[in-house]
């Protein structure tokens, strides 16, 4: 996979960047991007090991998956070292956290020289998605922060977010970008996270955020085209004959074979 060809990534694995373990693991599991996490993920006091990891572990790289750092968001202390830092790395993508307006995303983009993911994480991140998404590769809805931001209580589930994760695929699909859904906390509960994938991809994301190796095959399943759906495609893109027409008692057009290819594509993967 191209590593700009960020659409066909099924599951989006966060680790910390200060965990050497977990980075060694990463190198052979089946996630198809994997993210040093600087951010969140790693305590105060270990943000420069953190950062120092991450700059080695992109270098040493993942297979044929995209390598890429979750930086420190704009105006903490560690925003200027992370730049320094991870312009000169072998990061594919930056992640920019907590992405608020365009002005973030482009300084941070033009400081490091590298394309940037931004996560959307706030109310003002989700009313200015259609402006942030065009300088990006890529929009991550950051479920938890931003049901923090919304006042949504710990536990609620996501109906709160649904029109907030909906603008998100939205600016995403309006700039030609790919989108991912936010995480799922419950580590040992196997069916709430098919559930919210299933419901994720009825969204029209084109992934999964994960925080646990456990959650990989899940994702990838049901992010991935199955059996049928790939034979569904084959048959609409052998039957297709250009424009309009009648296939399997409704109505196909051009559309529709893009759609076929699509599944193709992302089953190779």
């Amino acid at each position: 996979m191209k590593p700009t060809n960020l659409r066909l990534c099924r599951s989006i694995l966060f680790l910390p960047a200060s965990n050497p373990r977990a980075i060694e693991k990463a190198r052979g599991l089946p996630a198809d991007m994997i993210i040093l996490d600087c951010e969140d993920a790693v305590k105060p006091e270990d943000k420069a090991v953190a950062r120092a990891a991450a700059v080695d572990a992109v270098a040493d790289g993942f297979g044929d998956r995209p390598s890429v750092i979750r930086m420190n968001g704009h105006g903490t202390q560690h925003y200027e070292e992370d730049i320094l830092a991870f312009r000169h790395s072998e990061a594919a993508f930056v992640i920019v956290p907590k992405a608020e307006d365009h002005h973030q995303v482009e300084d941070a983009a033009g400081l490091l020289g590298k394309p940037v993911l931004a996560m959307i994480e706030t109310a003002p991140g989700v009313l200015n998605a259609p402006a942030i998404a065009p300088r990006t590769a890529g929009l991550i809805a950051g479920t938890n922060d931003l049901s923090a931001d919304l006042g949504i209580a710990l536990g609620a589930g996501r109906a709160g977010l649904v029109h907030s994760l909906q603008m998100v695929v939205l600016a995403a699909r309006a700039a030609g970008v790919a989108a991912f859904d936010g995480v799922y906390n419950k580590l040992e509960d196997e069916e709430g996270l098919a559930r919210q994938c299933e419901e994720g991809k009825g969204f029209g994301f084109d992934g999964k955020s994960l925080i646990h190796p456990a959650q990989i095959d899940i994702a990838n399943r049901i992010f991935g085209p199955g059996p049928e759906e790939v034979d569904a495609a084959e048959r609409l893109i052998a039957a297709a004959t250009g424009g309009a027409e009648r296939y399997e008692g409704r109505m196909i057009e051009a559309m529709h074979v893009e759609q076929a290819r699509a599944v193709l594509a992302k089953a190779r993967r």
